[in-house]
């Protein structure tokens, strides 16, 4: 008697065992927001049963984490912050080709065979308006004597976007874009890491204002009654989509493409817009600026690897980064 009750025992976790890998939780890689990720990670757990297990970091770590695992991947979902991340990875053959049913309002631009955007940032100036200082309205603004010593850039090694806005500037003004990135290097300016360090001494009243910081975390801090203002250039800007992908190697593919769907349905995208992130439909509504509102500089599409790689070293030269 007393083995039979093993063999039942040992049938049962059998039993049991196989059943494993439809219970277990679908792995998404993803570049923040922290906040925005959870929400959509309980959302689409209370919509479909599927839990959700989430790795979130930096864009560069996330990768980091991606390639250390090529022989045994772990991820079925990634988002990152970096359009350039999903056509790397789209050329390696590491996507599977999707198109969400939900993504019939989202911008061709916006979207490709294996990957979608989860919504949009842009940078600008960041300000804080108890320091005293007059209210930028373009780039230049920080150059001026007023702001010596009191501007803050988040470091384009560290930020794709923050190089976007370089290469940005150097098409639209030529030589001048460093003829200004030269008069704000001698007014003082700052490079600090990635966009989180650069805007932190604004934010606590040590500096003025930051040059090229990412919008959404600014708006979630005004949302929460810090004195800082988002101003979008008169010049121009540049903008950020974040791309949601599914690895070809995932072992829930199902579930990975009904999360997409999930992001891109009317609840996903409101949680989206509620993270301050201007929402990759453009059906949503938004308290921010939207994407119509902003003038924006030109923007390649990542592939000229080599203006990058100069735009990035002349950079680094001038403000003696290494």
């Amino acid at each position: 008697m007393f083995s039979s009750r093993i063999i039942s025992t040992f049938a049962m976790s059998l039993i049991l065992g196989l059943g494993t890998p439809q219970a277990n939780a679908l792995t998404v890689y993803t570049a923040g927001p922290g906040n925005l990720s959870k929400k959509l990670a309980l959302g689409f757990e209370r919509k479909t049963g599927i839990k959700v297990d989430l790795f979130q970091a930096t864009t560069g770590k996330v990768m980091a984490r991606l390639d250390a695992e090529a022989s045994n991947p772990h991820a079925d979902v990634l988002i990152s912050a970096s359009w350039d991340t999903a056509q790397d990875l789209e050329k390696r053959g590491w996507l599977l080709d999707y198109e969400s049913p939900n993504a019939t309002h989202v911008p061709a631009m916006f979207k490709g065979p294996s990957y979608v955007a989860q919504g949009i940032s842009a940078l600008g100036i960041v300000w804080n308006t108890r320091t005293g200082k007059p209210e930028p309205k373009d780039w230049r603004d920080l150059a001026a004597p007023a702001y010596r010593n009191q501007v803050t850039t988040p470091n384009p090694a560290l930020s794709g976007a923050s190089l976007d806005l370089l290469l940005g500037l150097q098409e639209r003004l030529g030589e001048q874009a460093w003829t200004l990135f030269g008069d704000l290097h001698q007014n003082g300016m700052v490079v600090l890491g990635p966009n989180a360090q650069a805007i932190n001494p604004v934010l606590q009243g040590a500096k003025s204002a930051v040059f090229g910081a990412v919008d959404y975390v600014a708006y979630g801090a005004a949302a929460n009654g810090e004195s800082i203002k988002v101003i979008f250039p008169s010049s121009g800007t540049v903008i950020a989509p974040r791309p949601m992908m599914i690895l070809k190697t995932s072992h829930a593919q199902a579930d990975a493409r009904a999360f997409i769907d999930y992001t891109l349905s009317q609840e996903g995208q409101q949680m989206v817009a509620d993270a301050w992130l201007i929402p990759a439909r453009d059906d949503i509504r938004t308290d921010r600026a939207q994407l119509k509102d902003l003038k924006l500089l030109p923007q390649d599409n990542g592939s000229n690897t080599r203006s990058r790689a100069e735009v990035l070293a002349r950079f680094n030269t001038l403000f003696g980064e290494h």
